[in-house]
């Protein structure tokens, strides 16, 4: 265990995430096209393919794989596998997007004191999970003795409230056949 020592570190904020791909090509479709990321300019010191992507207050660094065929292949769905996960305006919107581009996914809604939480997994091409949740529902509560720290959201919209309750359910759904935009998303390193 780390003992305190004056302290944690002194952060602000989180700056970005750093995914290893098979193809940088692929991703930087997946992330732009899906997700809503833009390219920003990398430093071109690095002697290594990668790219760099920013939207929502975060960065996403793409590097490419040193050996793509030798990268793990994921292709099941798990809800508790490390992820990302992005607050959204509508799970509505994002589920019928996803199903237009055919990206298979699992929706889930959790309850917690009358407190409905829906969320939305999926993977990136190289298998990384992406969580989309309306997760600012469920208030930040500290737990008893620790310091109270405040947390700031923003909000791009008014937030509107869970208007329909469900039963907390775990459903796959999946697209056949496959259609590729710009890219095959459901076959990482083809």
């Amino acid at each position: 265990m780390f003992e305190k020592t004056g302290g944690s570190l002194a952060l602000t904020s989180l700056n970005h995430i750093s995914l290893v791909c098979c193809s940088v090509e692929k991703s930087l479709d997946f992330y732009q096209n899906v997700l809503g990321f833009f390219p920003i300019r990398r430093p071109g010191s690095f002697d290594f393919d990668g790219a760099w992507l920013f939207s929502y207050g975060i960065g996403i660094h793409l590097l490419q794989s040193e050996d793509p065929e030798s990268m793990p292949k994921k292709s099941v769905i798990n809800p508790k596998d490390n992820h990302i996960s992005f607050q959204c305006e509508s799970m509505n919107m994002v589920e019928k997007k996803l199903k237009e581009m055919c990206i298979e996914y699992v929706k889930r809604t959790v309850e917690e004191g009358g407190i409905f939480v829906d969320q939305i997994f999926f993977h990136d091409p190289d298998g990384f999970m992406i969580e989309i949740c309306n997760c600012d529902n469920l208030p930040v509560v500290p737990l008893a003795g620790e310091p109270v720290r405040v947390c700031r959201r923003v909000s791009f919209k008014n937030f509107h409230s869970h208007q329909q309750q469900q039963q907390q359910t775990s459903q796959v759904v999946q697209c056949l056949p496959t259609i590729h935009v710009n890219g095959d998303y459901s076959t990482p390193c083809a």
